[in-house]
């Protein structure tokens, strides 16, 4: 049997004329998970569709599925990311995922924005210089962290670390969270996105969900994403974002106080 009614029209959205091929050679296996990822899963939360697909997008590159994100970046362009945004998805996955995992995600974009026809480069995001990205980055910091919590991670920073924390407000916060293209709470869901679908990162994820919660994204909010990435990553990392949240939501500034020096 084809995937339900449902299932088919908001595959169709996104994907208008595809065919899968798993749909020929794995209909029962097509079926139960359209049913699922494009149905079932949808009726939970109000998440629009245009912050699903980028925060699908962040854990898929987490994930290493690199065929899966060249189907679901052709996509998100077809339901409103824009080509800045998508590119800001893949950028902002380096300080978590690393530049040798996301290398090959960065060459697929840029292949599917070129066959649509969309020029390369696009325009410069940056809003910092070598000379104020440390500032900048603090400032980031303390407007998602909290300045008490910031100012008492670095005093209580060991010597021999010092240097991972400038790196931390240099290039993690400085370089990357203050480019344009995507907004700070987005960022914050993207972040969270890519924690929990790389696994063993349960401190960083923690950390990840106080600052999503001082930004403004809510309890509900990383519920429905965590929701939302469940076919793509599987029960077993949901089911650890979920416990974070719980642990997390009734005491945000207790988790960043020891977060280990680690946002």
């Amino acid at each position: 049997m084809p995937p339900n009614e449902s299932a088919q029209r908001n595959h169709n959205a996104l994907f208008p004329g595809h065919v899968s091929t798993l749909a020929v050679t794995d209909p029962e296996l097509i079926e139960t998970f359209d049913n699922f990822a494009f149905d079932e899963v949808l009726r939970h939360g109000s998440l629009d569709v245009r912050t699903r697909l980028m925060i699908q997008l962040a854990a898929i590159i987490a994930c290493q599925a690199l065929r899966e994100y060249r189907v679901m970046a052709d996509a998100a362009l077809n339901v409103g990311v824009t080509p800045v945004a998508l590119k800001e998805i893949v950028y902002q996955a380096v300080p978590y995922v690393g530049m040798a995992k996301v290398f090959d995600f960065i060459h697929a974009t840029n292949e599917v924005l070129t066959e649509r026809g969309i020029a390369l480069p696009l325009p410069c995001q940056s809003t910092t210089t070598p000379e104020n990205r440390m500032e900048k980055g603090l400032d980031v910091m303390r407007q998602i962290i909290g300045s008490d919590t910031i100012d008492k991670l670095h005093a209580t920073t060991p010597a021999d670390r010092a240097h991972i924390q400038d790196y931390l407000a240099g290039n993690c916060f400085g370089d990357y969270y203050t480019r344009t293209g995507v907004d700070l709470p987005t960022r914050e869901l993207l972040t969270f996105s890519m924690l929990v679908a790389l696994g063993g990162c349960d401190t960083q994820v923690r950390g990840h969900v106080a600052a999503n919660l001082h930004v403004g994204n809510d309890r509900a909010r990383l519920i429905e994403v965590a929701t939302q990435l469940l076919p793509f990553i599987g029960y077993p990392r949901t089911l650890n974002a979920l416990r974070a949240i719980d642990e997390v939501a009734s005491e945000p500034t207790a988790v960043l106080l020891n977060s280990e020096g680690q946002p």
